[in-house]
């Protein structure tokens, strides 16, 4: 094989590793926005998830249908408010 014909092959085949490099980015563009997309669509869902647990909080609350161990973290989550709310009013008269 001479020297011309040795460099068209790498040349080629340098050819070839550059598209499936441009293949493999485009590739990776393409999941990183779907991997975007469904960790969206997750955080959605746990907002969601979140909203319905408070409403049946606020159901069993309302009802007096509220075993010792759901008043006890309902008491917890209100104790969370207020240290949150005194740490805004906090920040409010600096």
């Amino acid at each position: 094989m001479n020297t011309e014909q040795h460099l068209k092959r790498i040349q080629d085949k340098l050819q070839q590793l550059l598209k499936q490099h441009m293949a493999v980015q485009k590739e990776n563009s393409r999941l990183k926005e779907e991997l975007r997309a469904a960790q969206q669509k997750i955080s959605g869902q746990q907002k969601n998830v979140d909203e319905l647990k408070q409403q049946v909080s606020i159901l069993k609350i309302s009802a007096g249908d509220m075993s010792e161990t759901d008043k006890k973290e309902f008491e917890k989550k209100i104790n969370g408010y207020l240290k949150e709310i005194d740490r805004c009013i906090a920040l409010l008269g600096e």
